[in-house]
């Protein structure tokens, strides 16, 4: 049977949308470029990859925002025979402020070229649009609270000081009275609304629980659209913060779509934990699944009973078997599972020669602003992944090599470099040291002339470099690419990379060119 989650590996916060038999849904890529994940699917199981509309300076200029900044929440939808994206670019995250700016763009269709933006404000984070039957749209979000604690709405947490509305046109923006509607339940961080209307009743459903494993969709109900809103009888619809043995966790943050076949589903966040050395963690962060759901007096329930949505799906179609994924380059674009690092100016770290991926040296694995890292999201807790690199490096200040990577705080990587006149693999770490950032070295390793292979195996919370085949340095903790790594989940909420990366301290742009990429998790 087909199996939850539907977007397997870093994929969270999915907006759903229909139109018509199409079904797509929009997932969060923070700092990665460019921004914004759409998958379409007419079954509901075998979903495809069709846009990252953020693709452009105008849209999206991520240079100096923080690991785990960017773009958050992404909500999509379809009124008048035209897309619409709401996004936020969250500038800073860390401390008593959150500097987030909101904006929504169009298009006649998924993969076309979308609109310039229009700034909204930046209020809170997680917006969504709502069309309403008589041709207005709404602005939903949450509002962030920086002040002392007492005196925002929530009382569990009331730096997320509740959700307000207020009605929007492209014409004139943001415009007539706001509406304080939803102050949320005693679970606390609360924010991405969502609004639909059905029966007479506008819904509204949000996030609670924060990122991590008390994390839950939370539903309220209305008459008007300005409130008051009522809460769900159970609170939750989707959670599985009561249910610690379930293999699917962390389950929260979705929307409700209508089937064209008069079923009914919700998309919700979701992530897998497997063991690890200081507890449970999720290799392949934040997910994507995909739980029916059915309407008893007048509320939403998952189909069957319960709020821990089920790992099987109710569909007879065969889910489309994994396979092995070897990419040489020699097309005109990216492999459409790669993406970079923050900048709209990708020109600056790689080219494709038609031969290869060549890489120009930027700044290094710890940088905001320009890193020539060019990776894919790990999908599975088992895999194996290596490349072909043909380099070299001058010195120990020019580097190329094979990365697992989550943010400039937690990755390992094998990097070709020089060292007293020889070519040297070099094994380095940073193992989440939140505030030092220090770097913890593996030894060098004789790295012999020609094209080399550097290859990496990841089991669970085990992994090994390879050169050449041959197994290289010690056995490191993957348990560290991921939100539980480091300075814990709350911290970092994005998900682990497998990818190339180069970089060239002095400034002058050395390149070295990858020749092949490897990807297999059916391990």
């Amino acid at each position: 049977m087909a199996q939850n989650p539907i977007l397997r590996g870093f994929n969270p916060d999915p907006s759903f949308c229909r139109v018509g038999q199409d079904y797509y849904i929009a997932t969060s890529t923070f700092e990665w470029y460019p921004g914004v994940q759409i998958h379409h699917s007419r079954d509901l199981v075998n979903w495809s990859l069709v846009a990252r509309p953020l693709n452009r300076a105008s849209l999206l200029d991520m240079r100096g925002n923080p690991d785990s900044g960017g773009v958050w929440a992404p909500c999509l939808s379809h009124e008048g025979g035209r897309f619409w994206l709401v996004y936020t670019d969250v500038k800073r995250l860390d401390g008593a402020f959150k500097d987030a700016h909101n904006y929504i763009t169009t298009c006649e269709t998924i993969d076309g070229d979308w609109s310039d933006p229009w700034y909204v404000n930046s209020s809170g984070f997680d917006p969504s649009l709502f069309h309403d039957a008589d041709g207005r749209k709404w602005f939903v979000s949450m509002r962030w609270n920086h002040r002392w604690q007492g005196s925002g709405a929530n009382p569990a947490n009331d730096r997320f000081d509740g959700i307000e509305l207020q009605e929007w046109s492209a014409e004139r923006g943001l415009f007539g009275p706001k509406h304080d509607i939803y102050a949320g339940t005693d679970l606390g961080l609360t924010e991405a609304p969502h609004l639909f209307h059905r029966d007479g009743w506008y819904y509204l459903t949000t996030a609670e629980g924060g990122t991590g494993y008390d994390h839950a969709v939370t539903m309220a109900r209305s008459r008007q659209i300005e409130g008051p809103y009522e809460t769900h009888p159970e609170r939750h619809v989707i959670t599985a913060r009561f249910a610690p043995e379930n293999p699917i966790q962390r389950m929260g943050h979705g929307q409700y779509v209508e089937g064209h076949d008069g079923r009914h589903w919700h998309s919700f966040l979701c992530g897998r934990p497997v063991p690890g050395p200081r507890g449970p963690f999720c290799a392949t962060g934040r997910e994507t699944g995909l739980a029916e759901v059915e309407w008893r007096d007048g509320w939403l329930w998952l189909k069957g009973g319960g709020q821990v949505a089920p790992i099987a799906l109710p569909f007879e179609v065969p889910q489309a078997p994994r396979a092995a994924i070897s990419r040489d380059f020699t097309g005109p674009e990216l492999p459409p599972e790669f993406q970079w690092l923050r900048t709209p100016y990708p020109e600056r770290l790689f080219t494709l020669t038609g031969t290869c991926l060549r890489l120009t040296g930027r700044e290094s694995l710890g940088s905001w602003c320009e890193q020539s890292l060019i990776a894919r999201r790990q999908e599975e807790s088992a895999y194996s992944a290596a490349a072909v690199f043909r380099a070299d490096p001058p010195t120990w200040q020019q580097a190329v090599g094979l990365t697992t990577y989550y943010n400039r705080h937690k990755f390992h990587a094998a990097l070709i470099t020089r060292e007293a006149g020889a070519r040297v693999v070099s094994l380095v770490s940073c193992l989440g040291d939140w505030q030092g950032e220090q770097l913890t070295f593996h030894g060098l390793h004789s790295c012999p002339e020609g094209d080399v292979t550097l290859g990496v195996r990841v089991n669970g919370a085990s992994q090994r470099f390879t050169l050449n085949g041959e197994e290289m340095g010690p056995e490191l903790d993957a348990s560290i690419i991921s939100d539980e790594g480091g300075k814990g989940e709350h911290a970092s909420f994005t998900g682990a990379f497998v990818g190339v990366v180069a970089h060239d301290l002095t400034g002058q742009g050395w390149q070295a060119d990858v020749l092949r990429f490897d990807y297999d998790d059916r391990i």
